[in-house]
């Protein structure tokens, strides 16, 4: 259980990483995302972000739901970390 539990905190980390790239790059507005390797970035990133841009739209030029993509990421990865403390994840 705990091996599952630690990869997938890694699997949020790494991706989390993932979406601070994408975030950053979008400040140069010449970067063309039909290119690789921003082709793929957008790719594994849009999905996701597409979920929260539904939530909030962008305001007056500005995105704000990559905020509650890292929000939502955060609060997963630490309650899976939390999960690894407990008794009954110990004994698997």
């Amino acid at each position: 259980m705990n091996l599952l539990i630690t990869t997938l905190v890694t699997f949020i980390t790494i991706y989390s990483y993932l979406l601070i790239i994408r975030v950053l790059l979008t400040w140069f507005p010449n970067i063309n995302w039909y290119n690789q390797p921003f082709s793929a970035l957008s790719q594994i990133t849009d999905p996701y972000l597409n979920l929260f841009r539904s939530i909030i739209p962008p305001l007056g030029g500005m995105d704000f739901s990559p905020i509650l993509a890292f929000l939502v990421l955060t609060l997963t990865s630490d309650f899976l970390k939390t999960l690894t403390t407990l008794p009954f994840a110990q004994g698997f």
